[in-house]
């Protein structure tokens, strides 16, 4: 009887261990479909249409949002009654080498735009210079135009808007948002 229980008991913890390996499968993490990235530098290059004149502007927070104040922060300052082709790149400059979120940015186009904003009464008036596959604007390109001498800011804004994107800054989450003080000169 002592060989029948014992024989019962090692069939018992057998089945148990059986039971419980195959009911404990290792659960799937989906993958975030698309991990956000930190972003430490904005730079905006102005190139004047007519004199080719390029003029640079920086926003550079090497470590990210929070802790340190932002090593660079320009004022966006511009010649009154001109018009300026915009290149916009953005960055993570906290690891070597640079991360250049531009290029995903470019070949994600569908699922980001770029959305310029000014205020304060800024004679400052941007518009889109790219697209996507759909044709609709992405915003790392762009045209400016200024007008009569003023001040004001321009909110720079990369929005993240996968199968949503419809031209509301609104929509999706923001990646990085900048508010550049401005000059028309």
């Amino acid at each position: 009887m002592k060989k029948q229980t014992i024989l019962f008991s090692a069939l018992g913890l057998l089945s148990l261990q059986v039971f419980l390996f195959s009911s404990c499968k290792e659960e799937e993490i989906p993958e975030e479909p698309n991990e956000e990235e930190l972003i430490t530098t904005l730079i905006l290059e102005f190139e004047n249409t007519i004199s080719g004149e390029v003029r640079t502007f920086e926003f550079r927070d090497t470590d990210g949002p929070g802790e340190s104040e932002p090593v660079d922060f320009d004022t966006i300052r511009l010649d009154d009654n001109s018009s300026y082709h915009i290149t916009v790149s953005i960055l993570n400059e906290s690891v070597s080498p640079t991360d250049d979120i531009t290029v995903e940015v470019a070949e994600e186009g569908v699922d980001h735009q770029l959305f310029y904003v000014t205020s304060g009464g800024l004679n400052l008036f941007i518009s889109y210079d790219d697209e996507d596959a759909n044709g609709d604007p992405i915003g790392l390109h762009a045209m400016a135009a200024t007008t009569d001498a003023s001040t004001g800011t321009t909110t720079v804004t990369l929005k993240h808007q996968p199968d949503i994107k419809d031209g509301n800054i609104l929509t999706g989450d923001t990646d990085v948002e900048v508010i550049f003080v401005t000059e028309v000169e």
